[in-house]
């Protein structure tokens, strides 16, 4: 059993390990923090003191994929040596991108581990994917997989545009109202994500698609299987790329694409869901979409005014969309 000591003891079995030039970070078989050296508490803003104790997750972020965790754990408890890269967060909330190599060192009847640190963000710009860059490329790859889908019809690249920015304000606006507490990764992983809402539109015929006026019994269900067709698009571009900088990304846009038809009353498609078990992102987008779709004009409409489209989202809040982000929404325009 070891001993938690706040004081830095030189009796330590692992002391002589916290004299390395690295961030280095003692824990136990629990994962549990038993020590840290000068240059982990520079790197993270946090001080020994408090670290010690906690479980070495506490800097976790949502940008680790689970196979590396996964992989971690499987070694340790097997007592090897692992080696791979973390997305933390330190104590000013920047992301914090490591590499970190871990080794188990036993110790009588039991074993702690030693980690050395090195902070990727140091190392110089092409030799590691930083996370502006990583968010460029995913924002790019998106909007490219978006237009190409959709290239029939050549006002769609400003209403992808429309879209994306509606949704990031309306985001903003919702979550300052409500203090939903979202975080900076969510918003934008939904603001990427929303370019792809209608991809499935790709597999619907143009003379239905661009049809004058109300489309008949038969039209109208063939209309509402784009967002099938646009989840088949998704999860064939998921399966065949096997990539973890986008795998969040269209792990959001699916349900975007299968339920940004769906209705707070239930009584939307393709699965006529009700209420919260809409997912937030495709609630959000609905509302987004419809207002610019009923405010442009195309070749089978004239544009609506906005007094007109908001008059609109007032007669079915409650009924297509979600009270409340009707309201934020009215709030911020």
């Amino acid at each position: 059993m070891f001993i938690y000591s706040k004081g830095g003891s030189p009796l330590q079995p692992w002391s002589h390990y916290l004299q390395l030039a690295d961030a280095v970070i003692i824990t136990d078989q629990q994962h549990r923090i038993l020590d840290v050296n000068k240059k982990y508490e520079e790197l993270t803003g946090y001080p020994r003191d408090y670290m010690v104790g906690l479980r070495a997750n506490f800097l976790s972020s949502r940008l680790t994929p689970k196979k590396t965790y996964e992989s971690m754990k499987a070694a340790l408890s097997h007592r090897l040596g692992w080696s791979g890269v973390f997305v933390n967060r330190k104590r000013n909330q920047e992301l914090w991108h490591t590499n970190i190599t871990i080794t188990p060192i036993p110790h009588l009847q039991d074993v702690f581990y030693v980690g050395v640190v090195r902070d990727l963000d140091d190392m110089p710009e092409g030799s590691y994917l930083s996370e502006t860059r990583k968010v460029k490329l995913q924002n790019e790859i998106l909007k490219v997989l978006a237009i190409s889908c959709e290239i029939r019809d050549p006002h769609i690249e400003e209403h992808l545009h429309q879209v994306q920015i509606g949704t990031e304000k309306l985001l903003r606006a919702h979550n300052e109202r409500m203090k939903l507490g979202l975080t900076e990764e969510y918003i934008h992983q939904i603001v990427n994500a929303s370019i792809m809402h209608d991809i499935g539109k790709s597999g619907i015929p143009e003379g239905i698609l661009y049809k004058p006026g109300k489309l008949n019994y038969y039209e109208r269900h063939i209309m509402e299987t784009h967002p099938l067709i646009g989840l088949e698009i998704v999860n064939k571009i998921s399966n065949e790329l096997e990539d973890d900088i986008l795998d969040e990304d269209l792990k959001i846009a699916k349900h975007i694409i299968h339920y940004h038809h769906e209705k707070w009353d239930g009584s939307g498609y393709p699965a006529k869901l009700k209420s919260t078990d809409i997912p937030f992102e495709a609630r959000v987008v609905s509302i987004v979409d419809v207002y610019d779709a009923l405010t442009s004009r195309r070749a089978y409409k004239d544009a609506w005014s906005s007094d007109k489209a908001i008059q609109f989202l007032r007669e079915q809040q409650g009924e297509a969309f979600e009270p409340e982000l009707v309201e934020s929404f009215l709030a911020m325009i």
